[in-house]
């Protein structure tokens, strides 16, 4: 384990400290941790437990992020440690996200060793995922920082629990962020993931507006967000207040963790969400976690061509310019990069 100061706190006095990361703004006594568990007082120093500690390393698509306007076809490098600011108890990654750096095996690796992988296995992009990357905000930052300068494309997929001043000062680093906005009620955050949805919608607007790339996905659990007008709710503030060309993820839940009493979302639920969404005026919304129909294509909002085809995670047409209008009638897809194969740019 490395002992690393961290950067993002302030003290409070000679003993107790404050952690900036989230909107939780833990205060934190010696020799306690914050709610997330991986930030410890030590002697008034708040200390990170978990910088250059990951759980694990894979090379992903990019679709699979999910992030469907942003290089695809391309390779992502992901990268996770352990531990999570929020409390969601159908999480699919649960072993990480409640796991602690006592309890679940890690490897050390420096941020220049990361962005080396991620080059060796001409991986257009590293993405921070599977637990929540936020918390480990340091190493996220640090090696981001490295990746830019060797022209590697940085990506978060995070619940967006952060606090606007500490997003402020890397977010010139994030390329592209997948959000998952758990829900569309206040006492929906309260009760499952112990955080507040206000705070959520904020960073998430904030990358927008600071030229990070988003995306947003909503897995969509029935009795719990499933209703119609939660969906339609949220697309309709998507619309209002970031862009309705920012792609919208329905996701389909199937039963995990605590809450395996809870059966899979049924198709006519997803499909339902997915026409409000549109009808609320949302350019580009996909379903995914369903292996029927073609509900995972991007679709063009001028003549309803499907410009991008995909099966699971991989594309099987394309029917964009090298200007990524479509080809039918020259719409603009606000789709970022070009499509790749094994991360190498293709005609």
């Amino acid at each position: 384990m490395i002992d690393m100061e961290a950067r993002y706190y302030e003290r409070l006095d000679e003993e107790t400290v404050r952690c900036t990361i989230c909107p939780r703004a833990c205060t934190i006594k010696p020799g306690k941790r914050g709610f997330c568990g991986t930030r410890e007082n030590r002697e008034g120093n708040l200390i990170s437990l978990t910088y250059g500690e990951l759980s694990a390393i894979a090379v992903d698509p990019i679709e699979k992020k999910p992030l469907a306007h942003f290089y695809p076809g391309s390779r992502s490098l992901s990268i996770s440690s352990v531990g999570c600011s929020f409390t969601c108890p159908w999480c699919q990654n649960y072993h990480l996200s409640t796991g602690n750096i006592q309890n679940q095996a890690t490897k050390k690796m420096m941020p220049e060793e990361v962005v080396e992988i991620a080059m060796a296995q001409e991986c257009t992009s590293i993405s921070y995922t599977y637990n929540e990357p936020l918390i480990n905000l340091e190493y996220v930052e640090d090696t981001a920082r490295f990746a830019k300068e060797s022209e590697v494309k940085n990506v978060l997929v995070t619940n967006g629990y952060i606090s606007v001043p500490a997003l402020s000062k890397m977010v010139d680093a994030i390329d592209a962020a997948n959000v998952d906005w758990k829900g569309f009620t206040e006492e929906f955050y309260r009760q499952h993931c112990s955080a507040d949805l206000q705070s959520v919608l904020d960073a998430t607007e904030y990358m927008h507006k600071h030229g990070v790339h988003v995306e947003v996905t909503f897995l969509i659990i029935p009795e719990t967000n499933d209703s119609e007008d939660e969906a339609r709710r949220m697309a309709r503030y998507l619309v209002d207040h970031l862009s309705p060309d920012v792609p919208l993820h329905l996701s389909r839940f199937f039963p995990m963790h605590k809450f395996t009493h809870v059966p899979p979302t049924p198709v006519e639920t997803l499909l339902r969400a997915r026409k409000a969404a549109l009808d609320e005026g949302a350019h580009y919304v996909y379903v995914g976690n369903l292996h029927e129909g073609n509900h995972e294509d991007t679709v063009c909002p001028s003549c309803g061509t499907h410009v991008i085809k995909r099966r699971g995670y991989t594309i099987t047409g394309w029917s964009l310019d090298k200007d990524n209008r479509c080809k039918k009638c020259g719409a603009q897809i606000p789709v970022v990069g070009h499509r790749e194969s094994h991360g190498l740019s293709v005609a």
